[in-house]
């Protein structure tokens, strides 16, 4: 898998530069990546790394907005400096224009008309987006879409 090279080749650089952080944050994610390739017992392919990747951001952000809340702004400053190491590891996010002409498609697609479809359409949607959008930013274009 050429993420988890990736990885392993600028954990070098990191190791070399003595960038201390960079190279937590790295290791972190490498061994998030190798935990879930044990638990689904075999290698990673390139959307479960980007899952895996999409799931240490959201991690991030949820502790962001809680240390903001807290005043604790060293602690948001660190977790800053992890989501941008770790947006560098993460596919191009889609344009809110590319995402709406994804969503749009995808409800005529799937001839929806009401909120009723609302998980037939998420359903659809979400593969074809794979981790280069948040799913709440999904949800609302959807809600849009649908009830209007």
């Amino acid at each position: 898998m050429e993420l988890m090279d990736r990885l392993s080749s600028d954990m070098k650089s990191a190791m070399k530069n003595k960038e201390k952080q960079r190279l937590n944050v790295i290791r972190g994610l490498r061994a998030s990546m190798q935990n879930e390739a044990i638990k689904l017992n075999k290698e990673l392919d390139e959307s479960e790394a980007t899952a895996v990747l999409n799931r240490e951001m959201k991690q991030r952000k949820d502790s962001l907005h809680e240390f903001e809340n807290a005043g604790r702004e060293d602690l948001a400053e660190q977790t800053r400096f992890e989501m941008n190491v770790i947006s560098e590891y993460l596919p191009a996010p889609l344009s809110n224009e590319e995402l709406e002409s994804i969503v749009k498609e995808t409800i005529q697609e799937q001839n929806a008309s009401s909120m009723k479809d609302m998980g037939i359409v998420m359903s659809a949607v979400m593969p074809k987006i794979s981790g280069k959008a948040d799913g709440s930013q999904v949800n609302q274009l959807v809600k849009k879409h649908l009830s209007s």
